[in-house]
């Protein structure tokens, strides 16, 4: 552990967990929205969502080569577009999913909180029962016990009592539930604009600036104007 030195800043990251549910152009624009507004991240992508990034992207995200796949995801939008996007990845660190040593299994490593998008019922399953059998879960977990902000962005449709009973668990335990349900209101014209309000509603959840949607101002047809 580096202590830290006169005038300067303790990093204290987001922890961006990415299970294996269907939606990674959801983590894609969270990640690129806190990046944009000053936050440290930390990722962690599950052995699940490197198939499912590869089935949607054509990316195949590796441990040794996470920066430049991470850069490239990053770079793409949701309609599949290679170089749509630029990000700077100067504060982003990579953990492995299966390193249970890692600093965000621990409450004693500062976080301002977790961001799990999007989340299978499997994911869900396994924080709601405290399972812990990967660095997700167990940063999860860590989020949930140190009281700090843990957003949830199931992705899964439909949904059966047992994935409910789980959501509610984590609702009792502090988290916010944000299901991946794009709103229409803000004007949507493209795939991106609906991938963007659900991201943005995750932010909102945990308190993060952004501009990724037109918020609701109380004028009907406001949306539909543009």
């Amino acid at each position: 552990m580096n202590p830290v030195k006169p005038g300067e800043t303790r990093r204290t990251p987001w922890i961006v967990g990415v299970s294996g549910a269907s939606g990674t152009p959801y983590a894609a624009s969270v990640l690129r929205a806190l990046l944009a507004a000053g936050e440290s991240v930390d990722l962690v992508v599950s052995r699940a969502s490197r198939l499912t990034l590869l089935d949607e992207t054509g990316i195949a995200f590796r441990d040794a080569h996470w920066h430049e796949d991470l850069r490239e995801w990053l770079a793409r939008g949701a309609d599949g577009k290679p170089a749509s996007f630029d990000a700077d990845l100067d504060t982003v660190r990579y953990w492995n999913a299966g390193d249970l040593a890692a600093g965000p299994s621990s409450g004693s490593y500062p976080t301002k909180g977790m961001l799990i998008v999007p989340a299978s019922t499997a994911c869900v399953a396994g924080v709601a029962l405290g399972l812990s059998k990967d660095l997700l879960q167990r940063a999860a977990s860590v989020t949930l016990k140190e009281r700090r902000p843990l957003v949830v962005a199931v992705r899964e449709t439909p949904l059966n009592g047992q994935t409910l009973r789980h959501l509610v668990t984590l609702d009792d335990a502090g988290a916010s539930v944000v299901p991946a349900s794009p709103g229409f209101y803000a004007g949507a014209t493209h795939i991106q604009d609906l991938v963007d309000f659900v991201a943005g509603r995750v932010l909102d959840a945990a308190g993060v600036e952004h501009g990724l949607y037109r918020r609701w101002q109380g004028e009907l047809g406001a949306g539909s104007a543009d």
